[in-house]
């Protein structure tokens, strides 16, 4: 739960596992294009990737949601 509560260590994971490798280009920008493009010849080993890669991302989408949802009106 604390991982939620703080959106920092999120945004660090997903700048450098979820994007690693960066060259030549973002690994899970690469993977979710090639899901989007009917997801063809991907293998198990492929979609545990994505999930690795992407999992940071969600977390920091629910992080960022969490700190959304927690503000106060003015």
């Amino acid at each position: 739960m604390n991982l939620i509560k703080d959106w920092k260590l999120p945004l660090m994971a997903s700048l450098t596992l979820g994007l690693a490798p960066f060259v030549p280009e973002p690994h899970v920008w690469g993977k979710l294009k090639w899901v989007a493009g009917g997801a063809e010849g991907m293998q198990l080993m492929d979609w545990l990737d994505l999930l690795m890669h992407g999992a940071p991302w969600v977390l920091l989408i629910v992080a960022i949601g969490y700190q959304i949802k927690q503000r106060k009106p003015a």
